[in-house]
């Protein structure tokens, strides 16, 4: 008596192609096609790929806003306390809480928890660092980095559906349509 293997679970389809417009026209055809679960992937940035795709709008700049702003507050407090509260000093008939004497600690500490805010968050956003990903088990997909642009369609995507998913890849001309295993 014989058991059969489990079919490996899918991840999803993964279409191959040569040059960056390939890229653009596929991911216009799936998006049309009303799949929503789809992302590109290409050697240089492709902004017509996100357009295409409607990727949102990223929360980098408000991250690192928001940490300048922390970071500028910060330094204010911290000279203020140090020269009007904790240790007062009149110099030069200068106030004690002085605003321009105050800006240039205040501009550094804005620069850096603004920077380090936002490749803290720059790593957050993107779910980095990521050891493993499915479509690490396509041979193909090594040149993505390099030479090769590529198309992926996840299985729970609502309107994928195996034959009909590989179809459409396919009439937009890759290169070739590989299954991504799970």
């Amino acid at each position: 008596m014989t058991h059969d293997a489990p079919a490996a679970a899918t991840w999803g389809l993964l279409a191959e192609y040569e040059t960056a417009d390939q890229l653009i026209a596929a991911a216009r055809a799936a998006k049309a096609a009303g799949y929503t679960r789809v992302d590109g992937y290409s050697p240089y940035p492709v902004p017509e790929v996100a357009d295409a795709l409607n990727f949102p709008r990223s929360e980098i700049g408000a991250i690192m806003f928001i940490g300048g702003t922390c970071g500028a507050l910060f330094g204010l407090f911290m000279e203020s306390f140090a020269t009007a509260i904790d240790y007062p000093l009149v110099i030069a008939g200068k106030p004690y809480f002085s605003i321009p004497m105050y800006v240039p600690i205040m501009w550094e500490l804005l620069v850096l928890t603004a920077s380090l805010c936002g490749t803290i968050g720059l790593f957050a956003l993107c779910g980095l660092p990521q050891p493993y990903h499915p479509l690490f088990n396509v041979p193909q997909f090594d040149r993505a980095s390099r030479d090769r642009f590529f198309l992926a369609v996840e299985a729970v995507d609502p309107q994928y559906d195996p034959v009909q998913t590989r179809a459409l890849l396919e009439s937009t001309g890759p290169a070739s349509v590989a299954e991504g295993p799970e």
